[in-house]
């Protein structure tokens, strides 16, 4: 069978946008095409905001994820294959979901063999731009992280990335 990773991604993707919420997409920036703006990149990371609101040109289909956004005012054509997606999740209350590993996925970094980047083309003006995620209460995220350990809690497999 197909991978699922494109199916689930386009539901949750859907279901936090219908639920008036701001689709954060965590992306392995080490996965071989991804295409994304390098100085954000964190332990080989970034979270991205993909809102309608963000973003342009947005197109997600089973192989890759593409969009046109700014970033300091410079724009950028992102790409992201669907291999190199960790984790889908809603800004404000932090549902979504995690993937899985791939067999598919594994083989295509392993090779290096991803569907064939698009080629860059112009973006409209400015539009409200796309931002690396800061974490507003770094502090507030470790205090609670010991404590949760301490209380013998597994921690979030999601990285709050700055």
């Amino acid at each position: 069978m197909t991978p699922n990773r494109p199916y689930l991604l386009r539901a949750f993707y859907d279901w936090i946008v219908d639920n008036q919420c701001t689709p954060h997409l965590v992306v392995n920036a080490d996965f071989p095409n991804v295409q994304v703006p390098t100085q954000f990149v964190q332990d080989g990371q970034i979270v991205l905001n993909i809102s309608p609101s963000a973003v342009t040109q947005f197109s997600m289909d089973n192989a890759l994820l593409t969009f046109n956004a700014r970033f300091g005012g410079q724009p950028m054509q992102v790409y992201v294959p669907m291999g190199a997606v960790l984790a889908i999740y809603a800004r404000e209350n932090g549902e979504g979901t995690v993937f899985t590993q791939d067999e598919t996925y594994e083989e295509q970094e392993r090779s290096g063999i991803t569907p064939s980047q698009p080629q860059s083309e112009e973006l409209p003006e400015p539009q409200p731009g796309l931002e690396a995620i800061d974490n507003p209460n770094p502090q507030a995220s470790r205090e609670t992280s010991q404590e949760d350990k301490s209380k013998g809690k597994k921690g979030s497999h999601l990285k709050v990335i700055k």
